[in-house]
């Protein structure tokens, strides 16, 4: 790549930064490839849906949306599922196979994700490509309230999946990564609906401010119970766990609201269920409040779940359990995969193994004190593409 065309990528570069600005989701995919036009490349930007089943086409004036690429069995899904750049098909005069080809077209698809994380707040565009069916009031609280399901530092991955997508009451998980401390939390408010979805965005945004104002375990667990007695008349709680851990020491601190103890997982195996830490749950005074630690070690992992997942069961009574969990889970770190992929792969698991509807929600959350780990969510600069890439029209 010559002089002159690492110029013409910096201008193209530049101007999607600099107009995306008055962008509004529909603005996206057109502006986006009348940007890139002038390097003989043409771009098709693939949204996720709710189900992480399928990809699909944000919508461009003019052209006919192809159909949904599934992220099982599709080139576009295995570069989803890994992170990583498969193929590039471009006009016979570029070069493909040239690593900083390779990496200016990375460049701009990390710029395009970044921009459609805030874009998507401006309108309903982006939120409808990745809707196959309505959300229930419920979810759709939720899901404004939740942090990204997936988040990366040099040190530590967190990635969260919920489940059903669109019919999710009570489940909630929230995490923050503030300088050498990581905050994590997961909830289950009791009960389905709205009124459990309330509950639960009750119980995170007293834990959040509690915790934005520098209270810690103990204090963000008593704001829960205080604010679940003041907005509701009758006895509504939610089971939970509220997490730190400290990323150069590698101290876990936590209590246990009444939830599914967390997994300790070590090389693959269950090295232990964190059992300790015992109160009522939120929503409950429990004066007798105990904070437990743990020490962990480089590369472990932290596995967080709700009982809608172990205690998913197929028409014979057959609970899908912890043994399962844990299972799964080491066969996909054995492959290799990076966390969201894993996370997919276990809810996945959890919606075939029930017979018929889910009767409660399932909400996983696997944290990685590993940089590989967090390394292993981002792509991998500057390497060639899997599979050759290749010169088309």
């Amino acid at each position: 790549m010559d002089d002159a065309e690492r110029l013409r990528w910096f201008e193209t570069l530049r101007e999607v930064l600099d107009r995306a600005h008055l962008w509004t989701p529909e603005d996206v995919a057109p502006r986006v490839n009348a940007a890139v036009g002038r390097l003989g490349l043409r771009t098709r930007i693939l949204l996720v849906d709710h189900e992480q089943a399928a990809l699909h086409a944000l919508a461009e004036p003019g052209c006919e949306a192809p159909e949904p690429a599934p992220v099982d069995g599709s080139l576009a899904g295995r570069a989803f599922a890994r992170v990583e750049s498969i193929e590039f098909v471009a006009s016979a005069d570029l070069d493909t196979a040239d690593p900083q080809f390779v990496r200016h077209c990375e460049l701009l698809c990390g710029l395009v994700g970044h921009l459609l994380a805030t874009i998507t707040a401006r309108g309903d565009g982006i939120d409808r490509t990745r809707r196959t069916q309505p959300m229930s009031p419920a979810s759709e609280l939720l899901s404004r309230l939740l942090p990204p399901l997936t988040s990366s530092t040099d040190r530590l991955v967190v990635s969260a999946i919920l489940q059903p997508c669109y019919e999710v009451g009570g489940d909630g998980f929230d995490y923050a990564v503030d300088g050498p401390t990581a905050n994590l939390l997961i909830l289950d408010a009791v009960g389905r609906g709205l009124r459990a979805g309330l509950a639960c965005a009750v119980a995170l945004a007293a834990i959040r401010a509690c915790r934005v104002a520098g209270g810690g375990l103990s204090d963000q667990a008593r704001a829960a119970d205080a604010a679940l007695t003041e907005q509701f008349a009758d006895i509504r709680f939610a089971t939970a766990v509220l997490a730190e851990l400290h990323l150069e020491t590698g101290r876990l601190r936590y209590i246990n609201a009444g939830h599914p103890a967390p997994l300790l997982l070590r090389g693959g195996k269950l090295v232990r269920e964190l059992t300790a830490g015992r109160r009522m749950p939120l929503g409950i005074d429990d004066p007798a409040l105990e904070v437990a630690e743990e020490i962990l070690e480089p590369d472990d992992r932290l596995l967080f779940y709700t009982d809608g997942v172990t205690e998913a069961r197929t028409v014979d009574g057959d609970r899908f359990g912890v043994t399962r969990l844990v299972d799964l889970t080491r066969q996909h770190e054995h492959a290799g995969l990076p966390a969201p992929e894993t996370l997919r792969r276990l809810a996945h698991a959890v919606v075939d193994h029930q017979a018929g509807p889910p009767v409660d929600d399932a909400t996983l959350m696997l944290v990685q004190w590993s940089t590989p780990a967090a390394m292993n969510t981002v792509p991998k600069a500057g390497q060639p593409p899997r599979e050759n890439a290749r010169a088309g029209p």
